[in-house]
């Protein structure tokens, strides 16, 4: 396949969708929106370069989750999106010859695009057209709207539904766009641009995972159900297995023993003849979940997030940086599945408080009860725990993508 240039026009503010923030950064399968198409496009070998185009203000926050590639160019969009392709073709003017296949596709349609079988169909027309488009046959009746009242019926045969990326030659869809007229009409999609100037737009196959996500419900529960065919024709093609779909984490802490009359487990005050010793409340069983999630989400570990050195986090409750890795779980695209935590100790006795303590956890992260294990052990009179000298604790979390969630 030959070389080819890509922009990928992310600049809008997504209004129809929703939300509080624009839908190319919205998480949908475990990921914002825009990543997916970028990621499927760097899997390309003879991709040349990638033009990202963002609306103002918007890179800073593209940045935290976009890659670092010398393949990917920025630029700001405009008011319209046909400003904004206009603008991501004006990177490359500097770069792509009159006849390199260049392909603008909108980041509110992420799937699709994972095998090249689409992406190969175009450029491959463009061996004899000047522009190309993937297109889709109309299975539903077809009628006029009559001011709400059903019309009369139309042949379904002659209408297709149209998709990208759209594929051009770059000199003459550059050109389109340069020469526009500002009062004009804005055009439809950049196919119809090039068909205003005289070219020939070829069709090829589309595919029904290149639908658009558009409407507030294409993005409930983070799946497109709007436009949902079958289950495989909007989600990426993830086994269940792989580990974007589910993670694991484990957690362990340990906190001695020092003078006090009471002291805190899984977020519940348990009266002892001793104290826990720590920078925040000692809460072992708790500082081992955090790390549990943490490490699932391979986000470091609660030393990183809450340092001991912080005088912000003296006597702390633990609940807090428990609900911390919650959040950073959901903002990733996460669910949690279920914790489990073990409490090492002789004493005190954990069976009494252990219904509670599931839960408070569930509470903490608004999970039901039975997502939650708490469990008890002793140490057979070994080791520190045995002497008496402190308690530790181990965990492990199971979060899921959004898009894999059952319960």
């Amino acid at each position: 396949m030959k070389q080819f240039y890509v922009v990928i026009v992310a600049a809008g503010r997504g209004e129809r969708a929703g939300g509080d923030i624009p839908k190319q950064f919205r998480i949908v399968h475990g990921k914002p929106l825009l990543l997916h198409s970028v990621e499927a496009f760097l899997r390309f070998p003879t991709l040349a370069k990638l033009v990202i185009v963002l609306g103002a203000g918007q890179r800073e926050q593209a940045a935290v989750f976009l890659p670092e590639d010398p393949k990917i160019l920025y630029t700001q969009g405009g008011t319209s999106r046909r400003e904004s392709v206009h603008a991501g073709l004006k990177s490359l003017e500097t770069i792509a010859s009159d006849d390199a296949p260049t392909l603008i596709h909108d980041a509110a349609r992420p799937f699709g695009l994972e095998t090249d079988g689409t992406v190969s169909a175009l450029i491959s027309a463009l061996d004899t057209e000047k522009a190309a488009v993937p297109t889709l046959p109309i299975a539903d009746s077809m009628v006029t709207n009559n001011g709400g009242i059903l019309g009369r019926a139309v042949d379904r045969n002659d209408f297709l539904r149209v998709q990208t990326p759209q594929a051009f030659h770059y000199g003459i869809i550059k050109h389109a766009h340069d020469i526009w007229p500002a009062d004009s009409t804005e055009p439809t999609d950049d196919a119809r641009m090039a068909q205003h100037f005289g070219h020939d737009v070829a069709t090829v196959r589309g595919d029904e995972r290149l639908a658009k996500m558009t409407f507030a419900e294409d993005f409930t529960n983070n799946q497109p159900e709007r436009i949902d065919v079958t289950e495989s024709s909007v989600k990426p093609p993830l086994p269940s297995t792989t580990p974007s779909s589910i993670r694991m984490g484990n957690g362990y802490d340990v906190h001695r023993f020092e003078p006090g009359d009471h002291i805190w487990l899984c977020g519940i005050q348990i009266p002892h003849d001793h104290g826990l010793k720590g920078h925040s409340d000692a809460d072992v069983g708790l500082h081992a979940l955090t790390d549990a999630i943490l490490g699932a989400l391979a986000m470091g570990d609660i030393g990183d997030h809450f340092p001991d050195t912080d005088p912000e986090w003296k006597g702390a409750s633990s609940d807090r940086f428990l609900q911390h890795a919650g959040k950073l779980a959901q903002e990733a695209g996460y669910h949690i599945s279920n914790l489990d935590v073990t409490l090492i100790c002789e004493a005190p006795k954990i069976k009494p408080h252990r219904e509670n303590m599931r839960l408070r956890i569930a509470e903490i992260l608004d999970l039901r009860s039975d997502q939650v294990s708490v469990k008890a052990t002793t140490t057979e009179a070994l080791g520190f725990t045995g002497r008496k000298e402190g308690i530790a604790a181990q965990a492990s979390a199971l979060i899921v993508a959004v898009h894999e969630q059952t319960d």
